[in-house]
């Protein structure tokens, strides 16, 4: 019995291609899983991006004066900030039977207005906010002794004096002094003088906004 030519036969499929056709399809396969991954983890990235804090760099340019820098300060000690020399005549005269007694003498002194920042008061320097505030020691005169003896010199000399004659002329000298340079004028320059000296040394140690005060 023949076959029929209407139903030719189909050659026989070789391994080769059979294994060619199934490793397209696993390309084809791996291929899509890669896509669906790639747009899931976009998708997902830009959600934390929009819904997470934005990062803030902030930088602290705030400066803070250290105990250490209040001791610097502090150690300084007696200040002066105005000096004013002076020279006063002082006589005396004593009067005897036969004749009189004369001392006449010149004393050179150099007075000092100033202040001692070892008696500032605690928390006399501080931060407010981005001011560094010094309340300072009232003004004062720093050396009680002020009158330089080696200088003084006896004008007029007659009769024999004492110890305690020539102190007495040294106070009536001292006080001299302090009535003619310890003036309201001067002490109020040397408060200016300290106030401007005592700012430009807390700008040269970094400070940009300083106010410098007095004790009442």
């Amino acid at each position: 019995m023949q076959k029929s030519d209407n139903n030719p036969i189909r050659p026989k499929e070789t391994f080769f291609g059979f294994w060619l056709k199934s490793t397209a399809v696993k390309i084809a396969f791996v291929a899509i899983l890669i896509v669906c991954a790639v747009v899931v983890a976009r998708h997902y990235m830009k959600k934390t991006v929009d819904t997470s804090t934005p990062l803030q760099i902030v930088t602290n340019q705030s400066i803070d004066i250290t105990p250490s820098q209040i001791r610097s300060i502090e150690q300084i000690g007696k200040w002066s900030f105005l000096e004013v020399s002076d020279e006063e005549i002082v006589d005396t005269i004593r009067r005897g039977f036969f004749s009189d007694d004369e001392l006449v003498r010149i004393y050179y002194g150099t007075l000092r207005l100033g202040v001692d920042t070892r008696q500032a008061h605690e928390g006399w320097i501080a931060m407010r906010g981005d001011t560094l505030c010094a309340t300072l020691p009232p003004v004062k005169l720093l050396d009680n002794d002020f009158i330089d003896e080696t200088r003084t010199r006896s004008f007029i000399e007659t009769g024999k004096w004492s110890h305690q004659d020539r102190m007495l002329m040294y106070n009536r000298a001292d006080a001299m002094m302090r009535r003619r340079c310890l003036t309201r004028q001067n002490y109020q320059t040397a408060r200016q003088n300290a106030k401007t000296q005592f700012e430009n040394l807390l700008r040269s140690m970094g400070f940009e906004y300083v106010k410098v005060d007095f004790e009442k």
